[in-house]
């Protein structure tokens, strides 16, 4: 069997091109890559004693313990870890399994966060029936007791998924792959029938390769490995070609350190960093498919910088044997370019060690509402040069506490000019005409835009004020240009440019509050090493506060990103250019 073989770790040719049923009659041999996998040892290795010291940490969720016990399977198996077939493994090992069987309810499904959960239950069993195929695979007989404990787990487990509803577009992926894992070791066809029905709605992917969730986070942890499983188990390949488009599209989203840009997600990553270790199996797995030479650099850029929890990607191997063949030789990927998304109105602009974003694609004009699923991200452009990062430039007037500046979309108006705009009407509002006045005065609860009161607004004529704002993003030889116009009531507004903490900034003056400052005129720069952004110029000492808006401040949110924040202020109407120069 070559799987036991490979676990034992003296295989040295694979055979590739039976990643997917379909593919078998273009089955290769191949050289095993024992770089990666000495990569993934090592990481592994790592892990193990950390799970050992704390894998009875009773806080730990269902998808904790599961992925515990991975690792500690992991090295396990794998015959070329200091930890194959370690006693010393078992007993913990048994602990975390039956935690496992202990917390799943008698309907299959487990609490992590959510209640009775389908789509929560379905990422822990992914792992579980893993863990299972893999001790199975090894046949040890002091694994039996292990084994059992995890097919009871699993059968359970099935038709709770293969009944069970969802509640985001990832989740159908994640439940159809956790049950092709369970119909691949205990095959029942209500898993087919379920996997069959959430695949025909479509997968949720646009033309340019981005998911309808617009998040690296869910791309890389659940969306992409989902539909590579199915495809695996389930005979699909056609599922690759929307893993692909997607890590073509992630091509020109990376950082050079390894970051990916999420400004346009819909979910939490929106306002956090994601980092490309995430996507190295898949970007293995394609590079092998599709023989593309792009996807071998970032797989091994990922290797060799090795951040994140790489260890947890040693069972999918061992899992695949195929996913350790050599890649193709590596091809540049792109460094130098201007990349349009038409999908979520952004723009990415990369010039080698230089990249910007420039986003107007939130969700706030189609969806007035500050919410979960949403994009509703302020930043609009983005900067870095190497090491010197300036995470976001938002923009905010003080009028009637609508709230900063969001683009009503992305115009193209140039090889490297893009235009955002955005009109905000306020009203007031007069006298209900008659035919809708109530002697009791008791009108519907309405909303009027910022809020809601007993005053049926929708019937009533209105007197508007209103703001326009048009900001165009050039790029010049080696900055930006980014020139704000305001046009309409005059008021105050003010421009925030938010660096990353572990610079030094200069021209700046402090404000009362930790890590604010205002740049009154001239030139301020930011400085990491040898890397520099130089901003300005300033527009005055006038301090104008940002406002976030009605929503967030009636229960006292906040939109403060954390970093260090300068301020540039002025007065509408007005036309002011910021300059943004990099060396």
């Amino acid at each position: 069997m070559q799987r036991r073989t490979f676990l034992a770790g003296t295989l040295t040719t694979l055979t590739v091109g039976a990643l997917y049923p379909a593919a078998t009659a273009h089955a290769e041999v191949a050289a095993v890559d024992d770089d990666f996998l000495t990569v993934l040892t090592n990481a592994n290795q790592t892990q193990i004693p950390l799970v050992l010291s704390s894998y009875q940490n009773a806080s730990d969720s269902v998808r904790t313990v599961a992925r515990k016990a991975r690792r500690l399977i992991s090295g396990y198996v794998w015959g070329r870890s200091s930890y194959h077939h370690d006693a010393s493994l078992l007993a913990p090992l048994r602990w975390l399994v039956e935690q496992l069987a202990a917390r799943q309810h008698e309907d299959g499904t487990y609490d992590v966060g959510n209640l009775h959960s389908p789509p929560d239950s379905a990422f822990a069993v992914q792992d579980v029936c893993m863990l299972y195929a893999l001790l199975d695979a090894d046949g040890r007989p002091d694994t039996e007791a292990h084994r059992a404990i995890l097919a009871s787990v699993i059968k359970k487990a099935g038709p709770a998924l293969a009944a069970g509803g969802v509640h985001t577009p990832n989740h159908r992926w994640e439940v159809s792959a956790a049950l092709a894992r369970t119909h691949h070791l205990f095959p029942d066809r209500r898993y087919v029938a379920r996997i069959d029905d959430w695949l025909d709605e479509g997968i949720d992917a646009t033309p340019d390769g981005i998911y309808s969730e617009r998040s690296s986070t869910y791309a890389a942890e659940v969306t992409n490995p989902s539909l590579l499983t199915i495809a695996w188990l389930r005979g699909k390949p056609e599922l690759l070609e929307d893993v692909r488009r997607n890590l073509d599209a992630t091509l020109y989203f990376l950082e050079p350190n390894g970051e990916v840009d999420t400004v346009a997600s819909r979910r939490q990553d929106q306002k956090g960093i994601r980092e490309v270790w995430w996507y190295l199996t898949q970007f293995r797995e394609l590079a092998l498919h599709g023989k593309d030479g792009r996807f071998t650099t970032v797989a091994k850029s990922i290797e060799q910088r090795g951040t994140g929890e790489l260890g947890d990607f040693l069972a999918e191997v061992l899992e695949r044997p195929e996913l350790a063949a050599v890649l193709p030789a590596a091809q540049p990927v792109p460094t130098d370019f201007v990349q349009p998304f038409p999908s979520q109105a952004s723009a990415r602009i990369r010039r080698g060690a230089r990249t910007a974003t420039v986003f107007g694609g939130t969700d706030f004009h189609d969806i007035p509402v500050i919410a979960s699923g949403l994009s509703t991200n302020p930043t609009f452009f983005k900067l870095r040069q190497g090491a010197a990062i300036l995470d976001s430039v938002r923009l905010s007037p003080q009028f009637f506490s609508t709230g900063h500046f969001r683009s009503d979309g992305l115009r193209r108006t140039g090889p490297g000019t893009f235009e955002l705009a955005d009109e905000v009407k306020v009203p007031y509002h007069l006298p209900l005409p008659k035919r809708y006045r109530r002697a009791d005065g008791r009108y519907a609860l309405t909303l009027e835009g910022r809020f809601y009161a007993s005053m049926d607004f929708p019937h009533r004529p209105k007197q508007y004020r209103s703001l326009r704002t048009e900001i165009t993003v050039t790029e010049v030889g080696n900055g930006f240009d980014l020139t704000f116009e305001l046009d309409g009531d005059e008021t105050a507004y003010a421009i925030e440019l938010c660096f990353r903490p572990g610079g030094t900034l200069a021209g700046v003056e402090a404000l009362d509050a930790p890590g604010n400052y205002q740049l009154v005129s001239g030139t301020g720069s930011y400085t990491v090493g040898t890397d520099r952004i130089e901003f300005g110029p300033g527009n005055g000492a006038t301090r104008v506060t940002m406002d976030p808006g009605e929503r967030f401040t009636y229960l006292n949110g906040s939109l403060t990103p954390d970093g260090l924040r300068v301020y540039l202020t002025g007065r509408t109407p007005n036309r002011q250019t910021l300059t943004l120069r990099t060396s």
